[in-house]
């Protein structure tokens, strides 16, 4: 704390309010510059010059609430977001709604103008109290700080937000707006000491009990499948495998690995020889990839069940859905059933068609035959040497695409992936591999893709972990990065991670063309409004914002810069046929 009072409420407050989040084990502050958010601003400063926070700036509210997102999913912990007054507020919402579906941390500082000034068009002033809506776990409207002991009530106030952001009465974690006012000076002049260790105060929050069922043991009998989806994580593969059931993991669940992982589940759902024998499902995370898990739940004659660790709201397409429970687990009996004939069985016959569909998905783009190599027939081992040469030479597709990127994928890495027809490929065909890879799937918008990316490479790099040693890739398509173009520019200071932004560039949204309507629609009108075609320079946009650019529009140009990234900011453009 400052020897005393500054002389302005606004940073005296701030201080009392930063200082208390960082007891609370707070790391991460993104700012957007204001006026109205100055006090919170330079105090942030100062915390980071002690090295008790890490400030990230970034000129455009959006990308630092997507940005913040991305932190706060690798770190695990609540990212806080300063902004000031006005339209700045606003334009955290993609983001505060992507967290709010996602369950991830998040605190907004948002700067206002005291009571006086509202309501009399007062510049850049907004109803901000309550914005985002039903979206904020916790939204209080502050008013503007007068004297000490405003400052002491800070304290609380920063507690308060905290057990609201990670879940307090079984709430899911999730976003929780701050709405400061401050009253001019607006900020003053600081120079704080490194304070002394404190214990965090942790004040009582009075949120809704939901009363769902606390935990459900599962018993042997139906045939049963565990659905993963994005977020399951780890216990769903733990479930599956103590009952031997067959998992159908998304690519982003957590939870992609393991003997009971079953490649192309989505082409079994729809056979009646595997789908159409289920008779039990249990669900995990947040299922987004597929038309055939919501069928699926959505059968008369399957029983399902929900588990989710904390939330008020289920995943329950139609309504189907029977059971709900916070944890589920196996009852010794179904651990035992897994070894059965019948069992096995089951569970075999999953794993053995995953794997043939897998295999002909390959069939396609083998690479030549080694053996050849090694022929003590000169004209076998030229046919060798032509064939190798002609599939270094063969234009990437997208199947080709996603399996290279996660072949070149390891446990210290971290894979992003944005919303678009390349994550759907993937987990229609890559392999399992426990791996963190995260995608914002909470409304599976093309938002703040890049911010999100940034984010976690950001919280997951220069620490002793040995995840810090790795590379974090983003993959997507062309779209959504100029969708999210604004966020290629950090500002000058600001630490550049190991970021490599892999764009598959089909020249628009592909996407659109797999709808129904595609087939009947005016080829020009649906360019016009859903292809949206586009013709950007990459490699100008890149050299603009003083990134890294690459062209990899072959298998060899894709393996070399896969395996040999850029070691800052990075974007490598990889053209895609249309189809």
């Amino acid at each position: 704390m400052p020897e005393g009072p500054t002389g302005s409420p606004a940073t005296d407050f701030s201080v009392a309010l930063l200082r208390a989040f960082v007891r609370h084990g707070v790391r991460h502050l993104v700012l957007s510059p204001g006026s109205r958010s100055q006090a919170l601003a330079l105090v942030a400063a100062e915390l980071e010059r002690l090295g008790e926070l890490q400030l990230h700036v970034r000129v455009d509210e959006r990308g630092a609430g997507f940005l913040a997102l991305g932190l706060a999913v690798e770190s695990g912990a609540p990212t806080l977001v300063a902004t000031t007054s006005g339209t700045a507020v606003a334009n955290l919402h993609p983001a505060v709604l992507e967290a709010h579906h996602s369950g991830v941390p998040l605190v907004l500082l948002t700067a206002d103008r005291p009571e006086e000034l509202r309501g009399i068009r007062s510049n850049q002033t907004t109803a901000q109290p309550g914005i985002f809506g039903a979206a904020t776990r916790l939204s209080v409207d502050v008013p503007a700080p007068s004297d000490d002991d405003d400052a002491a009530s800070a304290v609380s106030l920063a507690g308060l937000a905290m057990q609201a952001a990670t879940g307090a009465a079984d709430r899911d974690p999730g976003p929780v707006q701050l709405n400061l006012a401050f009253r001019e000076p607006l900020s003053a002049h600081v120079r704080l000491e490194p304070a002394a260790a404190a214990p965090a105060e942790t004040p009582a929050v009075d949120l809704p009990e939901d009363g769902v069922l606390s935990s459900l043991t599962l018993e042997p009998g139906p045939r049963t499948v565990v659905v993963a989806g994005a977020g399951a994580g780890e216990d769903a593969e733990e479930l599956a495998r103590a009952a031997g059931w067959p998992l159908l993991a998304e690519v982003t669940s957590g939870a992609r690995f393991g003997p009971n992982l079953i490649a192309g589940y989505r082409e079994l759902l729809q056979e009646p020889d595997w789908g159409g024998r289920i008779e039990r499902v249990v669900v995990f995370g947040h299922p987004t990839l597929s038309r055939e898990v919501p069928a699926l739940i959505q059968r008369a004659d399957v029983e399902t069940i929900v588990v989710s660790p904390a939330g008020l709201e289920w995943y329950n397409p139609g309504h189907a859905a029977q059971q709900f429970a916070r944890a589920v687990s196996a009852s010794p009996a179904s651990v035992a059933e897994a070894g059965s004939r019948e069992a096995r069985e089951w569970l075999g016959r999953w794993v053995v068609a995953g794997r043939q569909l897998r295999d002909a998905l390959d069939a396609s783009e083998q690479p030549p035959d080694v053996e050849a190599a090694r022929s003590k027939d000169y004209r076998v081992r030229g046919g060798f040497a032509k064939a190798e040469l002609a599939a270094l030479r063969t234009p990437v597709t997208r199947g080709m695409l996603v399996d290279q990127v996660w072949r070149a994928s390891w446990p210290h890495d971290r894979l992003v992936f944005g919303a678009s027809r390349l994550i759907r490929e993937a987990d229609r065909r890559v392999p399992g591999k426990k791996m963190r890879v995260h995608a914002n799937r909470g409304l599976a918008g093309i938002d703040g893709t890049v911010a999100t990316a940034l984010g976690i490479a950001l919280a997951s790099q220069g620490g002793d972990d040995p995840a810090s040693t790795g590379v974090t890739r983003l993959l997507l398509g062309d779209l959504a990065l100029l969708h999210d173009a604004g966020s290629l520019l950090l500002p000058a200071g600001e630490e550049r991670p190991r970021l490599q932004v892999i764009v598959g560039n089909d020249g628009g949204g592909t996407i659109f063309d797999s709808l129904e309507v595609a087939g009947t629609a005016p080829a020009a009108a649906m360019d016009r409004v859903l292809f949206t075609p586009q013709a950007v320079d990459l490699a100008a946009l890149a050299a603009a914002y003083g990134w890294e650019y690459t062209r990899a529009a072959t298998r060899s140009e894709l393996e070399r810069a896969l395996t040999a990234p850029h070691p800052g900011l990075s974007i490598v453009e990889v053209p895609l046929a249309r189809d």
